[in-house]
């Protein structure tokens, strides 16, 4: 945890008690359950954070692809409607240049 092996851990809580008076004990326990509390509390909201957002990217993932693909539905329709005036326009003005004629 934290870079900190068990043996250093131990080292320190021996130095701890042996600095901190017996009356105070109480104080610093509550102090550091505070502390885990808090470290805990916001792992969870951090957690939960990035459950919303793993979430939310996955529900628009597929909304991009349909967007996508109703995209290149559309450019394709387009693209086959103007071929086919434009086909229709060559015919009529061949057809037109040919009476003429």
């Amino acid at each position: 945890m934290f870079g900190i092996s068990f043996a250093e851990l131990i080292v320190i809580a021996v130095v701890a008690l042996a600095v901190i008076p017996t009356k105070d004990w109480p104080v610093v326990f509550k102090a550091m359950a505070q502390a885990v509390k808090f470290i805990r509390d916001l792992i969870w909201k951090i957690t939960d954070a990035t459950e919303a957002i793993k979430e939310q990217v996955e529900r628009e993932l597929p909304i991009d692809e349909i967007v996508q693909k109703t995209t290149d539905e559309l450019t394709s329709a387009f693209a086959t409607t103007k071929k086919t005036i434009t086909k229709s326009v060559k015919r009529t003005t061949s057809k037109k240049t040919k009476s003429k004629k």
